[in-house]
């Protein structure tokens, strides 16, 4: 066995764990908005649990209504929550798998609008991202949630949890206290280490009491908050030890806070297992089995880590949301079929801020809906034919063979992906090829028949008859009608970024958007002087947030020249000439002043010009299928251009429902 040593057991105090694998607490929203369960909740862990997950951390519990960080997260703030969550440790249990809860509670990086209250911190400091004045806890409120921290605990082994994690990290209350970043206060809960820590010390004695000796406690904390006077990794290690020292019976160590929230939950552009030897530092100070987190989608990876001795146990949290079956994949040696999360942030940590959604995940719509799109074989098989071998496409023939059809995937091209499959050129995006390829190998799995370089026409349809057809036949880049667009400099950036044109040492890109900004990232980080040219007042506003952080400083680090709140009038030999306010700004905002004036200004010469804005949908197909009485579905950007979210979520009902 390759990962032999991810399958050996490890103790967490009297709690044995099957395996090293471990699914972190991760917001999903999956519960009521009065804390109690629902059977979304319940499904979503029992998938886990049945995919091999050795050790799974339920998304956090409040200790308290006030405690919330979201509208729909958990609590075992009160007795009656008892008996309504405790079906779900009897669910995990029936698999072998071991479940803890984490307790936590959100103080200041939460608002009045989650929770009809105001935030609660040490200090009366706002977070930087929720931006709510917090009211500064006086010693009788902080006694009463050590006390609610306890109870909360208790209440966890009385509804049948294995144990507890208290979550310490990512800026919540408890690491509000423990460092100096937000902990401004003068008594015996502030200034040195010890007394930041007394919080934290005192809540870890009570749970103790409370719950008895022999239930197990994790401790989550960030190794390093990566904010200006936030806590680093050797205060960390102190920390721990004391942690330790008051009954800790293991540390997770993860990174950041709301202010650095690139480090809490790490995009694609974040190097994998980014804070692992924070997890090996602390692991040389304390005896306690410590677990590692942070951009861990691959197995070989997590052995590695378990191998060399940096960690007991490896969170792979949005690995679990790609493929909950992971674990199992990995026993059988079925490295092929994993579904690898490749760090969009689509489905998970985007649509969570959204107010009232749930998370998932955008290669696997099943997850967080077991129920709901479950894959069941059909009693009357059909010839499906699918027009399109993008990733709509190919999901939607992927989920109809599954269940039983005949299908055949039309490619007017000689590869599979579509325009997605482009994306992956750019920096920090090379993991979407890894889909496209799980895809095409399902596909083939499953005796999906493709035929490359033979678009599906309504001839075809007319003659061969298929049941259905669902048209997938996605986009093409816009041609704006601008005077000029016709030069030979004028390229698209969807040609650039398959490589079928030769890009000069001096590029503008007409488009701001997230195509724009990407392939400006991927000429410049190849040493090419770039300007971005955007209509907008900033660049990339269709990227999930962290992404576009790190994207930006990207562009600042490789000089990128942007020039917002501009209008492209035409191109005239190599020179683009655009009406604008502002033609010197680097940076990805700007601020334009009231009633300014907009003048017409010359850019360049330019070796190359591309154009990034935006793309059509091609639907000519869908109509005259139907014209020929044959049942269609269009699915993805023919429908509409959107996000890959949508498209392979729309990809998978089409395969449900033909």
């Amino acid at each position: 066995m390759h990962c032999s040593n991810l399958f050996s057991p490890v103790r967490i105090r009297d709690q044995e764990i099957p395996n090293r694998f471990t699914v972190p607490a991760m917001v999903l929203n999956y519960c009521r908005e009065d804390g109690y369960p629902t059977e979304r909740y319940f499904r979503y862990h029992e998938a886990k649990a049945r995919g091999g997950w050795g050790l799974i951390i339920t998304q956090d519990y409040a200790v308290e209504p006030r405690g919330k960080g979201y509208s729909n997260i958990p609590g075992l703030w009160e007795d009656a929550q008892i008996q309504p969550h405790a079906e779900l440790p009897r669910r995990v249990h029936r698999y072998g798998a071991k479940i803890f809860a984490q307790i936590y509670h959100a103080g200041r990086q939460s608002n009045q609008e989650i929770m009809g209250m105001q935030p609660v911190a040490p200090s009366p400091i706002p977070c930087p991202t929720k931006k709510q004045m917090p009211h500064p806890l006086s010693i009788d409120e902080i006694e009463d949630l050590v006390d609610k921290f306890g109870n909360t605990a208790r209440r966890a082994r009385e509804a049948g949890f294995d144990g507890i994690e208290v979550h310490g990290a990512h800026g919540y209350l408890v690491a509000q206290f423990l460092s100096a970043y937000s902990n401004k206060r003068t008594d015996e809960y502030g200034g040195t280490v010890w007394n930041r820590c007394r919080f934290a010390l005192d809540i870890v004695r009570d749970i103790r009491r409370k719950a008895g000796n022999d239930f197990p406690i994790i401790f989550r904390i960030s190794g390093d908050e990566f904010v200006p006077g936030g806590r680093t990794i050797e205060e960390t290690k102190a920390v721990c030890m004391l942690l330790e020292d008051a009954g800790a019976d293991s540390i997770h160590v993860s990174a950041g806070v709301y202010g650095s929230r690139h480090r809490v939950v790490p995009p694609a552009r974040m190097p994998h297992g980014h804070i692992v030897d924070h997890a090996a530092e602390v692991k040389s100070v304390v005896s306690v089995p410590v677990i590692t987190v942070g951009w861990i989608n691959d197995p070989f990876m997590a052995e590695s880590i378990v191998k060399s001795g940096k960690a007991d146990l490896v969170a792979m949290g949005r690995a679990s949301l790609a493929d909950p079956e992971l674990p199992n994949k990995v026993a059988a040696g079925r490295y092929d079929e994993i579904i690898y999360c490749i760090g969009c942030m689509q489905g998970c940590a985007e649509k969570i801020r959204k107010a009232g959604s749930a998370g998932g995940c955008m290669l696997n719509p099943l997850t967080g809906r077991e129920e709901e799109l479950e894959v069941i074989p059909t009693d009357t098989p059909r010839t499906v034919y699918v027009a399109g071998g993008g990733i709509a496409g190919m999901e939607a023939a992927i989920i109809a063979s599954r269940r039983g059809h005949n299908v055949d995937v039309f490619e007017q091209s000689d590869r599979l992906g579509g325009e997605y499959g482009l994306a992956s050129v750019a920096p920090g995006k090379g993991e979407i090829a890894g889909f496209i390829s799980w895809q095409t190998l399902e596909m083939s799995r499953n005796n999906v028949r493709v035929h490359f370089n033979r678009p599906l026409t309504a001839e075809i349809v007319k003659d061969d008859r298929p049941d259905t057809v669902i048209v997938a036949t996605g986009s093409k880049p816009s041609v704006p009608s601008i005077p000029g667009i016709d030069d030979p400099s004028v390229v698209s950036a969807a040609d650039v970024l398959a490589g079928r044109v030769d890009v000069g040492d001096s590029a503008i890109i007409l488009g701001g958007g997230m195509v724009g900004s990407e392939t400006a990232n991927h000429l410049a980080s190849h040493e090419k002087r770039v300007t971005i040219l955007e209509m907008q007042g900033q660049i990339a506003l269709d990227e999930e947030a962290n992404s576009r952080y790190l994207l930006l400083c990207d562009l600042e680090d490789h000089q990128v020249r942007i020039v917002t709140d501009s209008v492209v009038t035409r191109i005239e030999d190599g020179i683009v000439y655009a009406s604008t306010t502002r033609a010197d700004m680097v940076g990805a905002t700007s601020t334009v002043d009231a009633g300014a004036t907009q003048e017409e200004i010359p850019f360049g010469p330019f070796d190359t010009i591309i154009v990034a804005m935006g793309s059509e949908a091609e639907q000519t197909l869908a109509s005259q299928v139907e014209s020929i009485g044959i049942p269609v579905t269009t699915v993805g950007d023919a429908r509409g251009v959107r996000k890959a979210l949508e498209a392979i979520e729309e990809g998978y009902r089409a395969g449900l429902t033909v």
